[in-house]
């Protein structure tokens, strides 16, 4: 399911009220932008969020939802949800983050972007509330809605208004605390644990896990791709405590994952389920997002969709096979139309930096060029360290668009002191990209990783460079 913007100028006839709402918006205290990202309930509070919604008039309350949480593959999982129920012909609304270009691709109906006089709209019934809200929250010497729980409002009202069949919801940050954890699902679900953002939710996997576990609510079913041991336990014991039926990747469902012979093909998985004691059998699947990760994520979306039909949703093959091999999600392994290889990937953590090089090693061959940029608070040495070994050549620089990017001459560092790759340093990411473009032969792949936010400000730029 792809994003498709109608905000072209011809569109815009009020190009001074968008430029107002968006402004306004993106003036927000935004915590996306802030190196250190706090947490806890002094900053992050649900609270708040539900007294938003409520004067809204709870929009989330309009439609059903399946909420995603996850240290890596909540996106693509959404997404791969979001476009198997749109298949299945209801009218489904996806809400995810961060974005790459635009901040409407945070809140999309059936794959459409809300127009700009949605957008408009959507922000002139919003805004009101949350200044009454900013100055009840002075009086107890509190912030007001927060960015994050304003694109989410933003995004509940959209729904409502657009009349969606379902929505599919990812998580922000964490679970217990995110702005999106006023919603009672439908479903719950866990993609996968592994360490990122320890500053805010632990040092420990099992502390992770039972931040992520806490969008698991009483009674609720949850799906859980995760395997290792430690988080696993912690979110089986969650699960029980609040009388939420589990169904898990290895106990209630499996995959098995077929890659392509070549960089053309695509990746294929058979899957098997035994959820609310049906037994189910897919073969041959195809998944037009690329990689074992994205096999696992399939999976997990597919276990979903077991747990749907068994509530009752009336959701066929064909409509899994369709949305399974037409989503599309940028900057996910992406290789970008033109004459020479270019991939965009938001890897931004070491087991994302994992998956990307164990989805490239059997589709490209090497040598590969390497344009990257990182935040301070990600495990930057780790990221290097998945990478250091299969990289040639290595770009390091910055995003400009949010002031959380590592310093490039430090990233260049980092990479001569763990890999023997040739490193150069630009401050500017669009001459980064070019001096890789014209230092790399044209039958050579270059990839463009290591944040949201570079992948984000080079996308558009690259896809020109990739043509003839």
């Amino acid at each position: 399911m792809s994003h498709r913007s109608p905000n072209s100028e011809i569109d815009r006839e009020d190009e001074t009220s968008y430029q107002i709402a968006h402004d306004w918006l993106m003036g927000r205290i935004n915590y996306e932008r802030f190196p250190g990202l706090p947490y806890g309930e002094r900053v992050l509070k649900l609270d708040r969020m539900q007294m938003l919604a409520h004067r809204l008039g709870d929009p989330q309350l309009q439609f059903p939802v399946v909420h995603v949480a996850g240290t890596k593959g909540k996106g693509s999982t959404s997404a791969m949800l979001a476009a198997i129920l749109q298949a299945s012909g209801l009218r489904v609304g996806l809400y995810s983050s961060p974005h790459l270009s635009r901040v409407e691709e945070r809140f999309v109906v059936d794959g459409q972007l809300a127009t700009a006089a949605e957008f408009v709209g959507l922000v002139d019934a919003v805004r009101p509330i949350a200044e009454q809200l900013d100055r009840e929250s002075m009086a107890l010497y509190e912030a007001g809605p927060t960015f994050f729980d304003l694109s989410t409002a933003l995004a509940l009202l959209h729904f409502q208004r657009r009349d969606v069949d379902a929505a599919v919801l990812e998580v922000g940050l964490g679970g217990r605390l995110d702005s999106t954890n006023i919603v009672l699902p439908a479903v719950s679900v866990i993609t996968s644990i592994s360490f990122d953002h320890t500053k805010q939710l632990g040092n420990t996997l099992a502390e992770i896990a039972a931040e992520k576990a806490g969008i698991i609510k009483p009674d609720v079913p949850v799906v859980s791709g995760v395997l290792p041991a430690e988080p696993r336990e912690v979110i089986e014991s969650i699960a029980r405590t609040r009388a939420a039926r589990l169904w898990q990747l290895g106990d209630d469902f499996q995959f098995q994952h077929t890659p392509p012979a070549d960089s053309i093909g695509r990746d294929t998985i058979n899957f098997k389920s035994t959820i609310g004691g049906q037994q189910t059998e897919r073969a041959g699947i195809e998944l037009a997002l690329p990689g074992y990760h994205q096999a696992a994520n399939a999976a997990v979306a597919l276990a979903v969709v077991d747990e749907l039909v068994r509530q009752g949703s009336n959701i066929d093959d064909t409509a899994i096979r369709r949305g399974l091999a037409g989503v599309i999600l940028p900057a996910r392994v992406e290789l970008l139309p033109g004459n020479r290889p270019i991939i965009v990937d938001v890897a931004h953590n070491p087991a994302s930096a994992a998956a990307l090089v164990e989805t490239l090693l059997p589709r490209w061959p090497k040598p590969w060029t390497l344009v990257t940029a990182c935040s301070r608070d990600k495990d930057v040495a780790a990221i290097v360290d998945n990478w250091a070994a299969h990289f040639e050549r290595v770009v390091a620089t910055r995003y400009v668009e949010n002031p959380r990017a590592v310093d490039p001459a430090t990233l260049a560092e980092l990479w001569r002191a763990r890999s023997s790759a040739s490193v150069s340093v630009f401050d500017e990411p669009v001459l980064a990209l070019r001096h890789a473009i014209t230092t790399t032969p044209t039958d050579e792949l270059v990839v463009i990783s290591g944040s949201f936010f570079i992948a984000g400000e080079l996308r558009e730029l690259a896809m020109k460079l990739a043509q003839p």
